[in-house]
């Protein structure tokens, strides 16, 4: 069976700290078949509204669906015209449910107030990006691949300016991954273009390696040998 591909949206909320650049992260419910009880940026559904307001062009659609999500699920506005657009995803094929979803950045006051909904969203927190990786690999911020390597790419700015400059300039991804179970440990790793198995799952062959997986309880992003670009600036 044809699994539809429905377009998506998130938006990376960033505001300057006391002590650098933070991000907005919120909880999923843990009853949601999707995701559930894991921490993700503000996002959803790309709806007719959202392409109403820009003739049917997908990524300004996806813009306007990601600041309306902001607004629906924490009650943050960001400037849509001001967001940037650092990567898109399509979910891998052989999963229930598949989106085609565009992940922008921008910011918003440091004074921001955040209302959530309690009932798809259960928590929130602002948050440093290091201490938020620091989390995830002491298991304590559940959270996907996606999250995780847009989190490694926030990784190097020290400010919500800095962030925008940045990837206004990078290269956006457009990322279909393979989803390769992990045997005998019931996970999975995810294999990314110019990986040795990225066209047939085949893990173990010697070759380039650009895959995540699970270890330890937490994402790790190899990056090796690869002649593909990364999917964030390798130091």
């Amino acid at each position: 069976m044809t699994v539809p591909i429905r377009p998506a949206s998130t938006v990376v909320l960033l505001r300057d700290g006391e002590e650098g650049l933070e991000l907005l992260m919120v909880r999923r419910n843990r009853a949601l078949a999707f995701a559930g009880g894991f921490w993700v940026f503000p996002g959803g559904a790309v709806d007719d509204a959202d392409r109403a307001q820009c003739g049917d062009d997908p990524d300004e659609a996806a813009r306007y669906a990601a600041a309306r999500e902001a607004e629906e699920e924490a009650g943050v506005s960001p400037d849509p015209a001001a967001m940037v657009l650092i990567s898109h995803w399509t979910t891998p094929v052989g999963e229930r449910k598949r989106f085609s979803t565009w992940i922008f950045a921008g910011e918003v006051a440091a004074d921001a107030e955040v209302v959530i909904d309690g009932s798809e969203i259960h928590e929130y927190q602002w948050i440093g990006v290091t201490r938020a990786l620091d989390l995830h690999r002491a298991g304590e911020l559940p959270m996907m691949p996606p999250t995780y390597i847009t989190l490694c790419a926030m990784a190097r700015y020290e400010t919500a300016s800095d962030a925008l400059a940045g990837e206004r300039e990078t290269p956006c991804p457009r990322v279909l991954p393979l989803l390769v179970p992990v045997e005998g440990e019931g996970k999975f790793a995810t294999l990314y273009p110019g990986d040795v198995g990225y066209e047939n799952g085949d893990m173990d062959a010697d070759g380039p390696k650009h895959r995540a997986f699970l270890s330890n309880g937490s994402w790790q992003y190899q990056y090796q040998g690869v002649s593909e670009p990364p999917l964030y600036p390798q130091d």
